[in-house]
């Protein structure tokens, strides 16, 4: 079996997509199978592995986050004329879109019949890591109007593009549930989570000098990381950020932060190197996530499975591993953030809840995950199927419009 995952969320330094990605791509060569990405990048390009291979296509940089670049379609219909060629060269079995704005019109495409010179239709799945009406809340509009908006695409531009469904957390899942609604054919919803490198990220000792706040990600909007520098500025004189992670707001924080605790932050860029960030873990003394609608959230499960810590809001996909045993969740203000950071050098707390974390951190262990994706996959195109997915479509009405 031959699979095709085609995404814009891939650059030097991104995040839990690419991350995700990059644990199937190992996975499938350590197990023989044949995987091929699509990625975006400043030129076109590939990259062979044994049974996987990289296809790099050039696309200008995202209007919304130019650290991103975007693959755009160039032709009828919606689909770009390299991808289409690469799709028809590889000859795929199944295809998996994890792209909500422009790479998910390549399924409608096949699906109506459109990409001639394909042997077969391959199955069709779409990977949802985060959810499009908390994206456009950031970058556009929170307004009803944008949430309906989003509401009637992910329905009636997105859902029915694809045979089967699988998303990251319940947070996630969630808006496909409502999307679902009123389809004739039933697809599935599976919630799948990632994993993270337990090899690399475990219990390190290192001393420890001040009071140490990390929060390690990428420095987006969506991260609500202005939080982050309304919480700390609330700690005792003795605390002090670092900050590991690049991204459009870097210089935006780095200015707020000088001038609300001058010399008490820092701000490292980008770690590409695992032992340097598990090191880095080591030596902090909580970490800290801003998010109140995180998708899912790696680096929080990292820290979990470094022993260190989490300080977090009460809600989002980082529900899917973190709980109030094995981590310290609060409402999403600066007072309550600040106080939980505070209850995390409790000595009795830590203990008993980053025991639970490690415990909990335990069950995502990447190679076990990759393979239960790749499992999924193999099961999508033999409609084989050990479980049940967690959701369907269902029949029925949508804005009173039988469909």
């Amino acid at each position: 079996m031959k699979s095709i995952h085609l995404t814009n969320a891939w650059h030097a330094t991104s995040g839990g997509i690419a991350t995700h990605y990059r644990s199937l791509l190992k996975e499938a060569e350590l197990t023989g199978r044949q995987m091929v990405m699509v990625i975006p990048g400043e030129r076109d390009g590939v990259e062979n592995g044994q049974t996987t291979r990289i296809h790099t296509v050039a696309a200008s940089p995202s209007p919304f986050n130019s650290a991103y670049r975007s693959i755009m379609p160039n032709q009828w219909p919606g689909v770009h004329s390299r991808v289409r060629q690469i799709i028809l060269d590889e000859q795929p079995d199944l295809i998996e879109v994890c792209d909500k704005y422009s790479l998910h019109y390549l399924a409608g495409a096949i699906r109506k019949g459109y990409i001639k010179g394909l042997r077969k239709r391959p199955v069709l799945v779409g990977l949802s890591c985060e959810r499009m009406d908390d994206n456009l809340g950031v970058y556009l509009t929170k307004s009803p109007l944008g949430k309906a908006f989003a509401a009637w695409y992910m329905k009636w531009v997105y859902f029915g593009f694809f045979d089967h469904h699988i998303v990251n957390s319940n947070h996630v899942a969630d808006e496909l549930r409502l999307a679902a609604r009123g389809h004739v054919t039933e697809r599935g919803i599976w919630v799948r989570p990632p994993g993270i490198d337990l090899s690399s990220f475990k219990p390190l000792s290192q001393d420890q000098n001040a009071p140490t706040v990390l929060y390690a990600g990428r420095l987006a909007p969506e991260k609500n990381l202005q939080l982050l520098i309304d919480s700390f500025a609330l700690l005792p004189q003795d605390f002090r950020l670092v900050v590991a992670g690049d991204g459009i707001e870097r210089q935006s924080l780095e200015a707020a932060a000088n001038q609300r605790f001058p010399g008490r932050a820092t701000f490292l860029g980008h770690i590409n190197s695992k032992s340097e960030l598990a090191r880095l873990y080591a030596s902090a003394s909580v970490f800290v996530h801003t998010n109140p609608a995180e998708p899912f959230g790696i680096a929080p499960l990292e820290a979990m499975a470094s022993g260190l810590p989490l300080v977090a809001p009460h809600s989002g996909g980082i529900l899917t591993y973190a709980n109030s045993t094995n981590a310290w969740l609060t409402k999403a203000n600066a007072p309550a953030l600040a106080e939980a950071i505070l209850d995390t050098f409790d000595p009795d707390l830590r203990q008993s809840r980053t025991a639970a974390a490690l415990a909990t951190a335990a069950q995502y262990h990447a190679p076990h995950t990759a393979r239960r994706f790749l499992d999924m996959y193999e099961q999508f195109m033999q409609n084989r199927l050990d479980s049940q997915p967690d959701y369907r479509s269902t029949p029925g009405t949508w804005l009173g419009v039988e469909t």
